[in-house]
């Protein structure tokens, strides 16, 4: 078998001509139902620019133009409204009741006496931690005590000689620097200890237990019994009073314009439908976070119960004031290239495009910036200038 089986064959000569006959019809009859473009130059064109004539970002649709017809303007509306944004939020714990946990010395983790979630009270006991330092400590403390003993004693027996002229002012000066010196160690020994017994209690030369310093739960645990703590400015674990908290919405960079300080905001959690929790903005952010441009907003809320969990997600409402607004329906807006815009009637049947922001969703209509209440926009067929 060869491949000319497969080769398309000519057409024999008596259905050559209709063949092409037919094919330069379909051509002209294509030719005809696409037309020239709106913009298509020469000749061919003179029907089209009849319709629509776009000229220094300016469209003109004439007199005759079937265009007339489909496209409806209509003048932007104004309202006096009170409108709200819905955002998301967290709950957290406020960080002015909040303590980190810090190992005042490096040392083993001998017993650990809590638990995560669990509720603990001020001077409970929290873990002992075996420490060498500790026991260093002690004894430098020690070692200073008998150093100031020693030199106050040195002292009082130079100046007894000095009165009796039995010694050299620079031997009793030597002395009174001894002293001194001794006295200075003393004191930065046991400052050392009492960094220590302010984290816990120090119950022998080498162990110290540490105590909760307020009321509250333990929200991190990062520590476990037997584990070696060498670093002592990493938590061990962290504790919260809940009965107070703070709700934290994440607000668009858009949408800050809701937001004011002591302004009523509704929060609503998903454990509890239906139910409306009310307090107000305390702490707006200063900063708007780099990688997702929203804001920070925290609303805090009284706890006693524990209705309020860490970690909970929450819709939080924002009020804005009442205040006049412009509306147009949606069909008038027009998105290319993520910029929102509308047609605004410059001239009878002159239409010039304009750029508007997009600030809420009301009844149906959208509220936006960047036309004005006097303005005449289209409101349908805009498609048709949409070029």
């Amino acid at each position: 078998m060869t491949l000319d089986k497969w080769l398309p064959r000519p057409l024999p000569k008596r259905l050559w001509l209709p063949a092409a006959a037919a094919a330069a019809l379909l051509v002209g009859g294509l030719w005809v139902w696409k037309g020239p473009s709106l913009h298509s130059g020469g000749q061919p064109g003179t029907r089209e620019k009849a319709q629509i004539v776009r000229q220094k970002g300016r469209i003109f649709i004439p007199e005759g133009s079937p265009f007339r017809s489909r496209i409806v303007v209509a003048p932007v509306q104004q309202k006096n409204i009170s409108r709200s944004k819905v955002v998301t939020g967290t709950v957290e714990a406020d960080p002015t009741r909040t303590v980190k946990i810090l190992a005042p010395v490096a040392g083993r983790v001998a017993v650990l006496d809590v638990s995560l979630g669990d509720t603990v009270k001020k001077g409970q006991r929290l873990a002992s931690i075996d420490s060498g330092d500790l026991a260093q400590a002690v004894a430098d403390a020690e070692k200073a005590r008998a150093s100031v003993k020693l030199t106050k004693s040195a002292l009082e027996r130079a100046t007894g000689l000095n009165k009796a002229g039995g010694l050299a002012l620079k031997e009793l000066e030597q002395a009174q620097n001894d002293y001194h010196q001794a006295s200075s160690e003393l004191k930065r020994a046991e400052a050392r200890l009492d960094v220590i017994g302010d984290s816990g209690k120090v119950t022998g030369e080498r162990q110290i237990i540490l105590t909760s310093p307020i009321d509250g739960t333990i929200t991190t645990l990062d520590t476990a019994p037997g584990d070696f703590i060498d670093n002592t400015t990493e938590s061990m674990m962290t504790i919260s009073n809940l009965e107070k908290v703070w709700v934290t919405a994440s607000v668009q960079e858009k949408d800050l314009s809701f937001v004011q300080k002591d302004e009523r905001v509704e929060v609503s959690l998903l454990a509890y439908p239906g139910e409306i929790f009310s307090g107000r903005v305390q702490v707006i952010s200063q900063l708007l976070e780099a990688d997702t441009r929203r804001n920070k907003v925290r609303i805090s809320f009284e706890n006693p119960h524990g209705i309020f969990k860490l970690n909970m997600f929450a819709s939080v409402r924002f009020f804005a004031p009442a205040a006049q607004s412009v509306l147009v329906p949606p069909s008038a807006l027009f998105v290319v290239h993520d910029d929102t815009s509308v047609f605004v009637e410059v001239a009878p049947w002159t239409f010039q495009r304009h750029a508007v922001v997009i600030e809420a969703d009301y009844q149906g209509w959208t509220i936006v910036r960047g036309v004005e209440p006097d303005q005449r926009i289209v409101v349908k067929g805009g498609v048709l200038l949409n070029d």
